[in-house]
């Protein structure tokens, strides 16, 4: 009995000391830090949190359910053969130009500026990249190498799909500033990236960088990169305002009354990109369903919506295409303009004519 007892506690002393050495875990706030981050009205009882209970039913009998459906097979989770892919254009434009890249990651270019969103790079959104299979494409449309320099990137919440260790490794050195929400920071501190260039946000935080105005703001998500890191950062949606466009990028987020407070105060926005992917009945508070995502469009008055958080990973049990599928069913039923483009096809978002066809099929 003694001996299992010291195994058990040897166990958790090497997965602790493991969680504080392997450094795509990334570095939770400080105590000092967290003190700060007390301040914000998000942050209750020690932690981030929605202004509203979510994920209310994930206890163990619902954890065990996930598990099982997971393990389940079915033929159409994957595609059958890697996406193919478009050339991108990376290059700075004074027009306002969205690359989509699969899953959340998209290059913006406006003002003549370039923006990462959420850029995603990696094999695998998972701390353990190389077990698994990887994404849909198999690679990338281009080399890091190809990517201008990059004015800002822009996260909206740090899992594991939308901030990368391995990414910010390869691209940080292109990189003029980390625009991040609340505790963010620590992460990219811990993976190199020199404090001056983060800056890290709260919800309706407003402040202008390279000439372009941006609003943090709210999310209904969660955060938290390992077992005990849960809301240790805040998680937030995006406004970016040039002086020919003005775009809205919704992060991850369940379905809320928040999307009709940011169309007030600052639609309406020429293009939304807005998560339809990786949802479930069981966690519809954190993720939306595709219909949610046009009536989210609308409610931020959005005039073209770019679908994004599918076509990458394998993150839920729905078929991998149905995501964009249902979207444009409901784009059409409410007459919303939709573009779908495949994985690096660069669209101009003032073009009469935009991407539309069914290459998923």
């Amino acid at each position: 009995m003694l001996l299992s007892l010291t195994i058990i506690v040897g166990i958790v002393v090497v997965m602790i000391l493991f969680m504080f050495v392997y450094p795509i875990f990334g570095r939770r706030p400080s105590k000092e830090k967290a003190q700060l981050l007390s301040r914000s009205p998000q942050f209750v009882q020690g932690k981030f949190q929605n202004p509203m209970p979510t994920m209310k039913d994930m206890g163990l009998k619902a954890t065990l359910g996930i598990l099982r459906d997971f393990v389940k097979s079915s033929p159409d989770r994957r595609p059958t053969k890697s996406l193919t892919m478009d050339k991108p254009f990376l290059q700075k434009d004074s027009q306002t130009k969205v690359t989509w890249f699969g899953h959340s990651a998209s290059l913006l270019t406006i003002d003549g500026k370039a923006l990462l969103l959420d850029p995603m790079f990696g094999r695998a959104a998972s701390p353990f990249p190389w077990f698994g299979k990887g994404r849909y494409s198999g690679g990338l449309p281009f080399e890091i190498e190809q990517l201008p320099v990059i004015d800002a990137v822009v996260l909206s919440h740090d899992h594991y799909d939308h901030l990368d260790y391995g990414t910010i490794l390869k691209i940080k050195h292109k990189v003029n500033r980390f625009l991040v929400p609340l505790g963010v920071a620590g992460h990219l501190e811990r993976w190199g990236v020199p404090p001056e260039k983060i800056a890290e946000y709260d919800w309706w935080d407003e402040f202008t960088y390279e000439g372009l105005k941006f609003a943090c703001t709210p999310a209904i998500h969660f955060s938290g990169r390992s077992m005990t890191d849960r809301g240790a950062t805040l998680w937030c949606s995006w406004v970016i305002k040039g002086i020919q466009s003005s775009v809205f990028f919704s992060g991850d987020s369940g379905y809320s009354p928040h999307f009709k407070a940011i169309g007030q105060k600052y639609g309406p926005f020429d293009v939304t990109l807005m998560e339809c992917g990786q949802y479930d009945e069981r966690w519809a508070d954190i993720h939306m369903q595709p219909e949610e995502t046009v009536q989210a469009h609308m409610d931020v008055k959005g005039k073209l919506l770019i679908p994004i958080h599918w076509g990458a990973f394998t993150l839920a049990l729905h078929d991998w295409f149905d995501p964009v599928e249902r979207a444009a069913k409901a784009a059409s039923r409410h007459q919303v303009r939709i573009t779908t483009p495949k994985i690096g096809q660069t669209v101009s978002v003032h073009a009469p004519n935009l991407p539309t066809a069914v290459w998923w099929k």
